[in-house]
């Protein structure tokens, strides 16, 4: 152990030899007396350029959607690329048919809206729209919700109390089928949270969360257990 503990130490002391950039701190900060102005957007200040920190995003919708697909892939979120609403309903009809799903909890929305039509008449929908029974959601199968945007960058899901349908849909039920069109793909986190910025200047929503991939813990003996403090699983429903 003591071997092991120099070598960390060791590697360290070497990282700390060389100087972060610090361009984001303006002149006479290690960038070569170079100054980065903060950048305005939707009347918020930009306090510094993140982006500079984060791992580079293809500028090409198809380079975004490639990372966004691999980023799923190892966070174990399921991503369908669906054609048209017919097609997201047929996804769900084959995932409620495989998991014996009673009752769907959902909310209004453009596209939550257009692929009810599609859905088995069998499945009970039960909506969060208005008042509800918080112990009602808790017997639902899944809930479908709509999102602020997807971010390519982490594989992640932007949801917030305003457009997913209040605080507890995308969290109770145990499967979490999320729904978002190709123009809602963000290149990273920076890029999202100028979207939420812009989108609602005069305070956020009292709830948003970045969703990404199933609920996962490790605490106990670093053994992965999905859906310990929420969904299970998470499908991804990608329309054009």
């Amino acid at each position: 152990m003591n071997g092991d503990r120099e070598k960390i130490l060791g590697r360290i002391e070497e990282a700390l030899q060389v100087p972060a950039r610090l361009s984001h701190h303006g002149a006479g900060h290690g960038n070569g007396g170079q100054s980065h102005a903060a950048q305005p957007f939707a009347g918020v200040q930009v306090t510094a350029p993140f982006r500079e920190w984060l791992p580079p995003v293809g500028h090409e919708l198809k380079e975004r959607l490639e990372l966004f697909a691999r980023q799923s892939s190892a966070l174990r979120t399921e991503l369908c690329e669906c054609a048209d609403a017919a097609a997201a309903g047929a996804r769900i009809t084959a995932l409620a048919e495989a998991g014996n799903w009673k009752k769907l909890g959902l909310h209004a929305g453009a596209l939550t809206d257009a692929i009810v039509p599609h859905l088995p008449s069998s499945l009970e929908l039960f909506r969060t729209d208005g008042g509800y029974d918080k112990f009602a959601l808790e017997t639902c199968d899944a809930g479908l919700t709509e999102c602020e945007c997807l971010v390519a960058q982490t594989g992640s899901v932007c949801v917030t109390a305003r457009s997913s349908g209040g605080r507890a849909l995308s969290v109770f039920p145990p499967h979490h089928l999320a729904v978002a069109s190709r123009s809602q793909l963000e290149p990273d986190l920076t890029a999202a949270y100028e979207l939420l910025a812009r989108r609602y200047p005069h305070g956020y929503p009292s709830f948003v969360s970045f969703i990404t991939g199933p609920s996962r813990t490790g605490d106990i003996e670093r053994i992965l257990v999905l859906g310990a403090h929420g969904p299970k699983w998470l499908t991804i429903l990608l329309l054009p």
